[in-house]
């Protein structure tokens, strides 16, 4: 692969363009990274690690909050956003930093600018021309605004996350998992928080009793949440900014984020122009070894619009490479991929939630559990955990694995190696619990909901 400028030539340098490139370029391969913004992407510059930052340090709020109840007499304590925001501008500048390091080292040329594809074999970055044998597009995904009079006075996540000082009063529009996550950092942290969501609760398409556990604990810390509510238009009102809403009624806040979606970042690439297939949604559409419809041209994470979690693009790439690079065709499996909500409190989940469990297996049993954590009873704090098991009932194998309370997401990573293995409510029975935790519990739980 001689006759063009490079080898490969990865369109983004995200978490799966960095992968990909690295190991391609650790296989031998010529190999160009394309970022127009910082290199990270969005993980790690404008979503998961920022936002997780933000959520550690309004979680001490809570961890505050407690401390009486065990002892402690805490006076004089102060919060200072601005200086949460720089600490986390710093950490994000030494990740970026680490992110290049990693890039040099393994003698990938990082090209600075927007890129864009001239024809199947050339990208074009700031007016000069590189040609690769082989392209990956990574460029993830943005946030989408909805068409509506006065959106221009909206905030994206983007935003959010480096916002010079907090508001008295926001409203959150949209009830994915960004909008639960936004809604409990703000809220910690003492801003009025009102979110407005079209639908009946939080989360739609989680498991039922997460989602339902999940918005009375969000009610129960003082987020007001607005269900099956739309707003039609948004308007300046002297400092502040006034929301029409569905039911005719209109109100006022100081600050309005929109979390309702994202969308493939693919507009002005020249996607289509080289041949690339688009779908509906502007996502790039590849075969399950991420293969574009042009052969030399591949596609991985967000930009696919299949699951978009980090992790998973992390995986994806790898598959690439093993693909495209050593001529081993691996299909990415997206079966027990576990995934966390770091609202507050958080969720994690892995498998299948209820409703899909019944479509899948027919007959299944749910096990459920919700109780007050130690930690909860001498803090008075009511907020209580749910955990939930869920058995195809044939074979006995746990098929979903759902916990909403502290600590969720840790506990719930090893239980995504169990079910990836198989594992069935009788090994879950036959496992030794570590007590006193909340863990246990899920080892523990004999007797399945009736029905």
């Amino acid at each position: 692969m001689t006759a063009h400028d490079f080898d490969l030539i990865t369109l983004g340098a995200g978490s799966g363009g960095v992968r990909a490139s690295r190991l391609a370029a650790q296989a031998g391969w010529r190999v160009a990274v394309v970022e127009e913004s910082r290199v990270g992407g969005t993980c790690v510059m404008r979503g998961c690690v920022p936002k997780k930052l933000l959520v550690h340090g309004a979680r001490f709020a809570d961890d505050f909050a407690d401390a009486a109840g065990f002892g402690w007499s805490i006076g004089g304590l102060e919060f200072d956003w601005a200086r949460l925001v720089a600490a986390k501008n710093a950490e994000l500048n030494r990740l970026e930093g680490v992110y290049n390091a990693l890039l040099r080292e393994n003698g990938v040329t990082v090209i600075e600018g927007r890129g864009r594809l001239a024809d199947a074999h050339t990208v074009v970055v700031g007016g000069k021309a590189h040609t690769a044998a082989t392209i990956l597009i990574a460029t993830g995904g943005r946030p989408s605004l909805p068409d509506l009079p006065g959106i221009h006075y909206a905030v994206t996540s983007n935003e959010a996350l480096d916002l010079m000082q907090l508001p008295e009063r926001m409203v959150i529009v949209g009830g994915g998992y960004i909008a639960v996550e936004f809604a409990g950092i703000f809220n910690a942290l003492g801003v009025k928080v009102t979110q407005i969501l079209r639908g009946d609760t939080v989360l739609r398409g989680f498991d039922p009793d997460v989602r339902a556990t999940l918005a009375e604990a969000m009610t129960g810390k003082g987020v007001e949440l607005r269900c099956q509510t739309v707003v039609h238009a948004m308007e300046r009102s002297g400092r502040s900014y006034r929301l029409r809403l569905s039911d005719d009624q209109t109100m006022e806040t100081d600050l309005i984020l929109y979390a309702t979606g994202r969308v493939p970042n693919t507009a002005g690439l020249g996607l289509e122009e080289a041949g690339i297939a688009l779908d509906a949604k502007g996502a790039v559409v590849v075969d399950a070894c991420s293969r574009t419809s042009v052969a030399h041209i591949w596609a991985v994470g967000d930009v696919t619009d299949r699951v978009n979690l980090t992790p998973v693009a992390i995986a994806e790439a790898a598959a690439f490479v093993r693909t495209a690079v050593h001529g081993i065709p691996t299909a990415m499996v997206y079966d027990n991929i576990p995934s966390a909500v770091f609202s507050q409190p958080p969720l994690a989940t892995v498998g299948l939630g209820e409703d899909e469990a019944r479509r899948r297996h027919g007959a299944i049993d749910v096990y459920l559990s919700r109780f007050k954590p130690m930690r909860n009873t001498l803090a008075r704090r009511d907020e209580r955990t749910m955990m939930k098991l869920i058995v195809e009932r044939a074979g006995g194998r746990v098929v979903g694995v759902h916990m909403v309370g502290q600590d969720a997401p840790e506990i719930l990573q090893g239980f995504a190696v169990a079910l990836t293995c198989g594992a069935t409510k009788a090994q879950f029975d036959a496992t030794v619990g570590i007590h006193p935790t909340a863990a246990e519990e899920l080892v523990t739980m004999r007797q399945p909901e009736p029905g």
